[in-house]
């Protein structure tokens, strides 16, 4: 009995640690007037998958993760989340991280509708503050239709 609430004790303290770690971190500035946006597909569009995405981006700059520059920072695509995940930490490997400083990405995706969304991250992936989100965007995708001989 006694293994076990020392378990569960090492296990509480260690989540205290790494909730306290990611209070820690610093948040790059991004000015109130920064935009993250969907270029295409359009809101609404009706599409085949694979699906290419175009990102757009006002006010700031695109760069690689790792690339410590004021003012930039690289793209973070949200596919279906039904909420944004927490912006004071890291993103994490549930979202599609573009690090490399892509502006555009083509995916599969089932047939149906969906939504995309970015975020921005900075250098060590953790969304600036203010956050530079984009809008989220509806799609449906359909099936492809077989080509007939």
């Amino acid at each position: 009995m006694k293994t076990v609430v020392l378990r569960g004790v090492s296990f509480t303290l260690a989540l205290i640690f790494s909730v306290a770690s990611f209070a820690a971190l610093p948040r790059s500035e991004a000015p109130e007037t920064a935009k993250s946006y969907i270029i295409e597909p359009k809101n609404g569009a009706v599409v085949t998958s694979p699906v290419t995405i175009r990102f757009g981006l006002k006010e700031m700059g695109v760069a690689p993760a790792g690339v410590e520059k004021a003012n930039t920072g690289h793209h973070h695509l949200l596919v279906d989340f039904e909420s944004l995940p927490p912006l004071d930490r890291p993103l994490g490997a549930d979202v599609k991280h573009f690090g490399g400083g892509q502006t555009e990405t083509t995916i599969d995706l089932e047939p149906g509708e969906h939504t995309l969304q970015l975020i921005l991250g900075d250098h060590l992936h953790i969304p600036h503050n203010p956050a530079v989100v984009s809008e989220k965007i509806t799609i449906t995708v359909e099936e492809k239709e077989e080509a007939s001989e």
